[in-house]
This record gives structure tokens, C-alpha cells and sequence, in this order.
């Protein structure tokens, strides 16, 4: 068993030389983590991340007092200062906040002070709670009315003199009427998200680098050294505390806020007075919810002691005050308003749901978008039809436009859609209707059956898919142009050149007179340029189920393809083939549509019962299939290796106008092979599926594939209980150990050989 990693092992657990390594190392983690976010503006950790090593800290601290170090991160504020401002020392040091994650934590805050004080349980004692703002804290000193200095928090005691910038911020005034003679306003400066999108967009148009998210850049604005950078800055200013006074604001902290507010300062409008916990926890909550809707961001809400006599008495610890706590949000989660519902389609034809979000700040990230994944997922339920965000009745949460959803990220992943509260639903909401029409190209968009995604059918004329799909085109096992690789295929579409495989075969008529456009281009030449046309001229006459296969239909690989080519011989005899099957596939797609809804629907005891009469109506249903419809529908299933999901895809694919258009036009360049009947008769192996393992030595595993396959075997690369025979050679392994527990008959190559004749 692997040793554990000693910040793996539980506080309770560490001895005390792993106590000593692992503050050491929490020291330095943490003295980083300061420096970046508080010195040079690019946090490189995540604020759930870093509270739980200063709680991992403080945990470990605690239980080994002996052992905390005199650099302890417990008795830090902020970080060192930068190079390039004048130090300023606080007459007043700015103290940080201790922190509470749950309720139980702000009961306890409330329980603590209490104590301190001798307080009943049932004794009055009031909060104050507000916003707690996401931004740069930042200390105003006014002396006889008249700003004097601004100073950010830096270490707490010491920070930098950024008055100039702070005189181009709208919201912090140049002079007071009415205030103390000395005065130290603190608060927050910030940005909107309104302001901070703005901004981004200016940056990129200027070629400068965009912010991560809006404190990043309310910090770093802030911090400019050319004041004339921070005026054009949108910045922003909260009020909310104070350091050195000459005289006392009012009796308590709501007091203070609204003297600060009629002196001219932005305080926060949220800002009210709570009896207790109870109501401290209510608005807590109101706030969580209106927090996308702020326009600005806030991780959290601070309690304060209303009653500044009583703030006086309880004083503070080293770096925090006990008046006061921050109860934060949980870091990677938010609430906020779906805005609309876009359908991205990617390269393989999936339509993914993606949602649009009024902006909101989670772990760190301005998230405005996050991923729905599936149209089951809308509705509240999984692929099974089970209910995945039940409501108190048990039926399914379904999302909806205009709903206040949660969204949540983890690490780096895309964020997403996690639940809906239906509380806050419009009133004219109603269900989303998942497209059945590819929003890119038009065609039809359909989900298989047991598939949780919908598939857009327009292959290669949508393109979303077309690069994807050319590159298929020119693959080995498909065109295998010479000189016509994926590299190319990305080029020659990205300038315009190709943007379907007929392009490929007019390549010269349109680009070659003279080769002048394509030999003037990087990497090639006169002679690869003639190189390339003379290698696309021979793939004018191509073997059918090498066309089959490289159409990119979903499903129709390449030995499906050669299936279909050995049934049907002639492309125009397998054309008129699918056309005929349409309407029967057509039927048997609402046959199974239904026979999905009334299997998510039914009880486990008759579901199979009801699933069979289900089907059995729908292909009773008039009006009827035409018969040569039918043939045609069991003839293409019938086809060994086909089943009803290639012929569906088969036949939904050619039926697409578009995509059969642009089928059409390559098709006319092509001279289409007929394919070759296997010569079966007397063959020991027709009709036998046969499997190959190990290493061939006589031949190659291609060779031993095409001499199978012409005597009429079916060549699979699994072993199963219709495998006939496994020919097993040197390395054989798990093939041939499943061969011999299902009784399939094996032997070695040399015994392949001599039964067919070789």
C-alpha cells in the first residue's frame, strides 16, 4: 500500500514531526497564495482552496500549540507590499475577517460573544449584515474635510500610497462636509460586471490581455502606477468601516454606515439589522439569491456587532476582530437566471444544449455559460427515464427559460446546471421543446434508440461536421489520396477550397490552370501540385464499399460498409434499395419512439408486455407501409452485420435533401466499382464467422481478412457465441482463453491454411 502524502493524512492522525513538516509546508503554500493574490493580482488557487489549507492550518495549530511557527499564517494579513508605491503605515491596522462556511458556524459566532460578554441566551443583541464585496480593500484618510491619502491593506500594517488613482474613482469624493476633523474611510473598490465585460472587449481590441474576473482587474487597476490608466478604468467604491477617528461616527455600526452615506459615500443598499442568528441566516439567504442580479461580485455576507460600546469590549484576536465574521458562500456554487437555451452541434453531429446565463462569479470564474447535456436532462431525468431533480412531490424538475437556476464548477470543468427553484418560475414559462431540426444545416436531427444524445443526419453537408467528415473522406480505408491527408483537408477548408468531398474531384478544373495557385502555396510545389491532381484523378474509379464507407454515415464502418457492397453489388441498385425502405424506416423510428416513451412510462411487471403491443401498433397503424416498402425495410436488416440502427442511419442519411445532393455530385465524378460476389460455392468457411488472434506468420492479418472474407466468411475482431472458429497464433490471449470457455473451435494457422485450400 503506497504511503500517504503527509496533506492527506487527518489532523487527528499526524504525529508531531508530521505536525512540524506539514505546518512548514502550509506556511509556504499559503505565503504564495498571499503574494499572488494580494501583491501581484493572479490568485493561483481557488478561495475554497485556499480557506480550507489556512482551516487545515488552524486545525493542526490547535491541537499542537507548541509547534506554530512565528511566520504562521494564522497571524498574517494580505502580503508584501510591491515595488513602485510608497509605503504607508495605518494609523489603524486593517485587520482580516475569521471565516463561517455553514449555520452551525454562525450560531456558534453568535454563542461566542455572548460568552465574552456574560450575556443570556434570551439577552438582545443585534447584527448588522451585508454583502460581503468581492474586490481591493482600500483606506481614505481625510484631515479637515479634504482627501489626504489612500492606502491599500498590504500586510495590514503597512500598505501603498495609491492616492492619486484613488482621486479618479467617481465614487470616493475629493472633500467632506460635516466630517470629523480626521477621518479614515475604508472600503472596497470593485468593479461591475457590466464594466468588467467592457473592459475585456477593449483590452482584446487593443491587443492587452483579459482580465479572469472582476476584482483581478478592479486590483490591478488600482494599481497602476500611471494614475491616467486607473481613470480609465471603470472603478467603483463600497463604504463600509473606518480606521482612525477624531471624533465618534454615531453609537453603532448601522449608525456609522448611514453617517458615512449622508457624508457622500456608495454604501450598500443591503446592508440591515438582525435579531440573531435566525435572522442573520434569512438574509444570508436572500442575499445568495439575488446575488447574479447584483451586478456585482460578493462572496459571502458579514455580521457585525451592532452596538460599538459592545464591539469596544470584545476587541480583537491578533488578526481578526471578535465583533465580526464573514459567513462565505460555498465556492463553487451560485444561483442565478437562465437567460436562454443555445444548441451548439459538434463535429460528430451531437446537439449539445447550452445554457446562457445572466453572469455570476463561481470559484473564481465569471461563468455566463454552462452545459445542459442532454434534452433528458431539461426535462429532470436520466437516460432511463428515472427522475434526477425531484421536486417534493417526486416528479421531475424540468428547466425552463426564465428559470433561477444553481450552477456549480468543479476544478476546470465546464460548468453546469445543477438544480431549479421553482419558487422563482415565471408564470409563462413553459416546457423547452428540444430541436428535431439541426440548427447549423438544417437537416434532420435524431436520437437512436438506448442514445442520449440527438444526432444531426447532414453529415457532409453540415458544417459543423465538415472537417471531420473530409477527413474521413481522404482516409486510409477510405479514399486514401496521396497527398490529400487531414492536414491538407483542414487547409484547403479553412481557405475555402473544399468544403465537400465533390470539391475535392473539381480541385483542377478550378485551382490547377497552371498549377499557379496551388504551387505558390507553403509546402508545396510544381511537382507536388501535379502530384496531388493526378493522385485525385485516380480515385475517380474507386470500389463500392470504399464510397460507403466514406460517407461518414453513423454506424457504417468499414466492414459495414463492404457488407452492404457485397449484398447489394451496384451503388444505384443499393440507392434505389434505401429510397424504397424509407417509409418502413420511417415507421419503425415512431414504432420505437413510442415504445421508449412507454418504457420509461410503464411498471417493471407488464413493461415488456406493453412495449410488444406498443410496437405492434404503430406498424398496424394507418395508413399501411406499401409492401415493396416493407421488402425492401427487411431485406437491408436482413443483410448479415445490418441491423434495424445501420438501416435507420443508412437511410435517414440518404434521405436528407441536402446531404443527398451533395452525395449526388460526388457520385458524378466518380466511376463507382461494382462489387464481387464471393465465389462461396464449395468453400468450407462460407457463411462461418471467423476470428483472428495472435501473430500470422505466413501472412498478414489484412491478407488473411480479404482471403476469409472471398470465400464467404465473415472475419469479426471479438469472440463470441457466433464465433465459429478462432485461428490463433503466437501472443494469442484473451481471444483465444474466451474461445475455449464458449467451446469455439481453435486452431493454429498452419490449420487455417490447409482448410481452405491455401
Amino acid at each position: 500500500m503506497a504511503e500517504l502524502a503527509i496533506g492527506d493524512i487527518a489532523v487527528e492522525a499526524l504525529t508531531e514531526t508530521q505536525a512540524r513538516a506539514e505546518l512548514a509546508r502550509l506556511a509556504e503554500l499559503l505565503a504564495g497564495a498571499n503574494l499572488a493574490y494580494h501583491t501581484e493580482d493572479a490568485p493561483e488557487i481557488s478561495d475554497a482552496a485556499y480557506d480550507a489549507l489556512k482551516r487545515r492550518n488552524a486545525a493542526i495549530e490547535a491541537r499542537f500549540p507548541e509547534l506554530k511557527r512565528e511566520d504562521s499564517p494564522s497571524e498574517q494579513v494580505g502580503a508584501p507590499l510591491a515595488e513602485g508605491f510608497a509605503k504607508v503605515r495605518h494609523a489603524v491596522r486593517m485587520m482580516s475577517l475569521g471565516n463561517a462556511f455553514d449555520a452551525e458556524e454562525v450560531r456558534d459566532f453568535d454563542a461566542r460573544i455572548r460568552r465574552y460578554l456574560g450575556l443570556a441566551d434570551d439577552a438582545p443583541l443585534a447584527f448588522t449584515a451585508e454583502p460581503k464585496i468581492d474586490g481591493l480593500s482600500l483606506s481614505l484618510r481625510y484631515e479637515g474635510g479634504v482627501l489626504v491619502q489612500a492606502a491599500t491593506r498590504g500586510d495590514g500594517a503597512e500598505g501603498e500610497n495609491v492616492t492619486a488613482n484613488a482621486r479618479t474613482i467617481a465614487d470616493i469624493p475629493e472633500r467632506l462636509d460635516g466630517a470629523p476633523e480626521v477621518l479614515e474611510v475604508r472600503g472596497e473598490v470593485y468593479m461591475s460586471h457590466a464594466d468588467f465585460a467592457a473592459l475585456n472587449t477593449r483590452q482584446e481590441a487593443q491587443g492587452g490581455k483579459r482580465f479572469a474576473n472582476p476584482r483581478n482587474a478592479a486590483a490591478g487597476s488600482l494599481r497602476q502606477l500611471d494614475a491616467e490608466i486607473t481613470r480609465s478604468r471603470p472603478l467603483k467604491f463600497f463604504a463600509y468601516a473606518w480606521g482612525a477617528l477624531s471624533a465618534p461616527l454615531a453609537e453603532t455600526q448601522m449608525g456609522a454606515i448611514e453617517r458615512l452615506h449622508a457624508l457622500g459615500f456608495e454604501t450598500n443598499p443591503l446592508t440591515v439589522l438582525c435579531d440573531g442568528p435566525q435572522e442573520m441566516l434569512a438574509h444570508y439567504a436572500r442575499i445568495e439569491e439575488q446575488r447574479a442580479t447584483l451586478g456585482y461580485d460578493i462572496d459571502g455576507v458579514v455580521y457585525k456587532v451592532n452596538d460599538l460600546a459592545l464591539q469596544a469590549r470584545l476587541g480583537f484576536r491578533s488578526t481578526t476582530p471578535r465583533w465580526a465574521i464573514a459567513h462565505k458562500f460555498p465556492a463553487e456554487l451560485a444561483w442565478t437566471r437562465l437567460e436562454s437555451i443555445d444548441i451548439q452541434v459538434g463535429r460528430t453531429g451531437a446537439l449539445s444544449p447550452v445554457a446562457r446565463l445572466t453572469p455570476v462569479t463561481v470559484g473564481g470564474v465569471v461563468v455566463s455559460n454552462a452545459t445542459l447535456h442532454n434534452e433528458d436532462y431539461i426535462a429532470g431525468r436520466d437516460a432511463r427515464g428515472e427522475v434526477i431533480r425531484p421536486d417534493p412531490e417526486g416528479h421531475p424538475k424540468d428547466i425552463r427559460l426564465g428559470d433561477w437556476v444553481q450552477v456549480y464548477r468543479a476544478g476546470d470543468v465546464i460548468p453546469k446546471v445543477a438544480d431549479v427553484d421553482l419558487s422563482k418560475r415565471p408564470e409563462d414559462a413553459r416546457p423547452y421543446t428540444f430541436p428535431a431540426i439541426c440548427p447549423e444545416c438544417g437537416s434532420e436531427a435524431i436520437r437512436e434508440e438506448g442514445d442520449a444524445v440527438r444526432r444531426c443526419t447532414g453529415g457532409l453537408i453540415c458544417p459543423a461536421q465538415a472537417v471531420e467528415k473530409l477527413k474521413h473522406f481522404v482516409s486510409r480505408a477510405a479514399f486514401d489520396i496521396e497527398g490529400l491527408g487531414a492536414k491538407q483537408v483542414e487547409q484547403f477548408y479553412r481557405d475555402g477550397w473544399i468544403k465537400e468531398p465533390a470539391d475535392i474531384f473539381t480541385l483542377k478544373a478550378r485551382y490547377g490552370s497552371g498549377m499557379q495557385q496551388l504551387k505558390n502555396r507553403e509546402g508545396w510545389g510544381e511537382k507536388s501540385a501535379a502530384n496531388l491532381f493526378d493522385a485525385i484523378d485516380e480515385r475517380r474509379r474507386i470500389a463500392l464499399g470504399r464510397v460507403i464507407f466514406a460517407l461518414g454515415i453513423r454506424h457504417v464502418g468499414e466492414v459495414v460498409a463492404n457488407d452492404l457492397a457485397r449484398h447489394y453489388l451496384r451503388w444505384d441498385t443499393l440507392i434505389a434499395a434505401v429510397d424504397t425502405a424509407r417509409p418502413a424506416a420511417a415507421r419503425h423510428r415512431r414504432a420505437e419512439a413510442a415504445v421508449e416513451a412507454e418504457r420509461k412510462a410503464a411498471a417493471s411487471e407488464d413493461r415488456r408486455a406493453r412495449i410488444k403491443e406498443t410496437r405492434d401498433a404503430v406498424w398496424a397503424d394507418d395508413p399501411q407501409v406499401p409492401p415493396e416498402a416493407r421488402a425492401a425495410w427487411d431485406d437491408l436488416v436482413g443483410v448479415d452485420g445490418i441491423g434495424t440502427t445501420v438501416a435507420v442511419a443508412l437511410v435517414t442519411s440518404f434521405g436528407q435533401e441536402a446531404e443527398r445532393a451533395s452525395i449526388d455530385r460526388l457520385v458524378a465524378h466518380l466511376d463507382i466499382q461494382e462489387a464481387e460476389r464471393p465465389a462461396t460455392e464449395g468453400s468450407p468457411v462460407a457463411g462461418k464467422t471467423v476470428v483472428f488472434t495472435g501473430s500470422l506468420e505466413k501472412m498478414t492479418r489484412a491478407e488473411a481478412k480479404a482471403r476469409a472474407e472471398a470465400l464467404g466468411a465473415k472475419v469479426s475482431g471479438s469472440v463470441s457465441k457466433k464465433t465459429d472458429i478462432v485461428v490463433a497464433g503466437p501472443g494469442a490471449g484473451s481471444k483465444e482463453t474466451k474461445a475455449r470457455e464458449l467451446g469455439v473451435e481453435i486452431m493454429d494457422e498452419d490449420a487455417w491454411l490447409a482448410l481452405i485450400g491455401a
